[in-house]
């Protein structure tokens, strides 16, 4: 179960997907000591398969068995649990043999089936947002996930659509969230994505990704959400909306000292 207290935040990082095992591992271990050092309890995301991209040529991952067992040795050589996403149901029992955490995308929220087999699994679910619904709507998605047997779930809140080329983030929405009884998550990488741009690539505003992170600490989320890669501007997917490696640590320095002011 996602280990948090009203105290503290969680945080939930990692590169968008498995690219290779080096720099997978790589990135877990700084991110890992940069999370040990600071006492914040911390989640690996990749994903071991892109499903959903803008284009037919874009990179989707090394191969799911392949992309599994990289994942795999960090779980077992760094000692930390490990969040993937799943996108059809009979993917669920695959990856739960290895994540502690199996990612429901925002556009497939709804998907009865999904969750259903998520659920089942008995790993922590994780329900992102879909960038259609209203922060009420995602009680529904909760409920089938709890009523598949399974009452480890959380929410994360990755943007709604704003135009065909934007996403907003209305931070009225965690205490609606939050009604569901549930950790709420904040994304702060995808949240910033430019998506449908005509290039076929989404864009990004990664130079925010500071700001949204403040803003969800005072506002209350229990955990954050961050894609970060050692180079994101030669990142194979999600590189435009990346929070550099390097900029970590200063960050999370800043978010804590925030936490701390709010709960005095």
């Amino acid at each position: 179960m996602i280990n948090y207290d009203s105290s503290k935040f969680f945080l939930i990082a990692g590169p968008c997907v498995v690219e290779n095992r080096n720099i997978t591992m790589e990135t877990a271990r700084v991110i890992k000591q940069v999370c040990e050092e600071l006492g914040i309890p911390f989640y690996f995301k990749a994903s071991y398969r892109k499903a959903n991209r803008s284009s037919l040529h874009s990179f989707t991952g090394v191969g799911d068995e392949k992309a599994l067992a990289i994942l795999a040795e960090v779980k077992e050589e760094l000692h930390i649990p490990i969040v993937t996403d799943i996108h059809n149901a009979d993917e669920a029992a695959m990856a739960a043999q290895v994540a502690d955490v199996l990612q429901i995308p925002a556009f497939l929220c709804r998907q009865t089936d999904l969750l259903v087999a998520a659920a089942q699994t008995g790993k922590t679910v994780n329900i992102k947002k879909g960038q259609f619904l209203s922060p009420e709507s995602m009680q529904f998605a909760v409920e089938k996930v709890r009523d598949a047997g399974n009452n480890d779930v959380m929410i994360t809140e990755r943007g709604t659509s704003f135009g065909y080329q934007d996403l907003i983030v209305d931070f009225r929405g965690v205490k609606e969230l939050q009604k569901n009884r549930c950790p709420v998550v904040l994304d702060c990488t995808h949240s910033l994505q430019l998506p449908n741009q005509p290039k076929g690539v989404t864009g990004g505003r990664p130079d925010l990704i500071e700001t949204m992170a403040k803003a969800g600490i005072a506002v209350g989320f229990d955990g954050l959400f961050m894609e970060t890669h050692p180079d994101p501007a030669h990142a194979l997917s999600d590189g435009a909306n990346m929070l550099p490696l390097s900029q970590l640590k200063p960050l999370l320095q800043k978010l804590i000292r925030i936490r701390e002011a709010i709960i005095e």
